[in-house]
């Protein structure tokens, strides 16, 4: 079945709202945040580098130990319009204590911004920790990405052609990338709840559906969502995967047991779980980007 346009608004309202599966999410927010504050106190970290000229294009940086090591970055959901990056250190201390640096991407919402300028304001985070490894603490090297929920389809944006200078490659720059229960087709939004915010007309869904406008070559994947989500968001996964598979170096693609759309994000760098060994060993055991940081122009 298609969730698209041709079902009522409320099945739509419903199905793409993926809070509608849990009793309170405000349980899984306040862990984000109780998390992150902890790893705020217990690891150093570089606070708001700026990346852009917007107020809001910020990240934050935590370094790893030896230089050289792999950086993971992470770009968090809330459909564009809630959360930002300092509810999304949590997955830190696993990519530490495992000798990779880590990175929460903070970006402008809807409806202040468009989709479209949102999509541009992570692409130039990405650019500039690209630029700028080799001037961090632990001068990074090979860079990973990550995202949940409107995080995995930034981070599928960001795997496109075209925006990167020289002509470059995204599946040559980034070594690896992890999307976490995403949305990648976005016309069904259109008649959601949550289009109220994000605004939305056809052309603007086309432009930013990563699923109709997927390259020849993308890096590795890994692709998932929690067993406990809903049909929509099933439908999504299995659409994305579908279409990535061939395109990928690999792509490793699971319904994560026991988890929600919530909470999957919890387990992306935890030793032992389903997400998170798949995520460390493509984080840690993976080969250095084919092309660094420094072959990128100055800014």
């Amino acid at each position: 079945m298609a969730f698209g346009p041709a079902l009522d608004r409320d099945t739509l309202d419903r199905e793409y709202s993926p809070s509608s599966r849990i009793p309170d999410i405000g349980v899984y927010l306040d862990e984000y945040a109780v998390r992150s504050r902890q790893v705020r106190a217990d690891f150093p970290r570089r606070h708001c580098l700026r990346y852009g000229p917007r107020p809001e294009q910020l990240l934050d940086y935590f370094p790893p130990t030896g230089e050289g090591a792999p950086l993971h970055v992470y770009i968090h959901g809330g459909y564009w319009q809630q959360l930002d990056k300092n509810d999304s250190h949590f997955p830190a201390p696993g990519f530490l204590r495992a000798g990779a640096g880590f990175a929460a991407l903070g970006y402008g919402l809807a409806p202040r911004y468009s989709l479209d300028e949102i999509v541009t304001m992570v692409r130039e985070g990405l650019l500039w920790l690209l630029r700028t490894a080799d001037r961090l603490p632990g001068r990074p090297g090979a860079i990973h990405l990550s995202g949940s929920s409107a995080g995995a389809h930034l981070i599928a944006m960001a795997l496109l052609t075209g925006w990167l200078p020289d002509g470059l490659h995204p599946a040559d720059v980034f070594a690896s990338a992890t999307l976490l229960s995403g949305v990648y087709l976005l016309d069904p939004l259109r008649g959601t709840y949550i289009n109220d915010a994000v605004g939305l007309d056809a052309e603007a869904a086309d432009r930013n559906s990563p699923i109709a406008l997927l390259p020849e070559r993308l890096p590795p994947l890994v692709v998932a969502r929690g067993d406990d989500e809903t049909d929509a968001f099933a439908w999504q996964h299995d659409e994305f995967v579908a279409a990535a598979r061939p395109r990928a170096a690999s792509l490793t693609d699971f319904v994560a047991r026991e988890r929600n759309h919530f909470d999957l994000p919890l387990d992306l760098s935890t030793p032992g779980t389903q997400l998170g060994d798949a995520v460390l060993g493509r984080t840690v055991g993976a080969q250095p980007s084919p092309v660094r940081t420094k072959s990128l122009p100055a800014s």
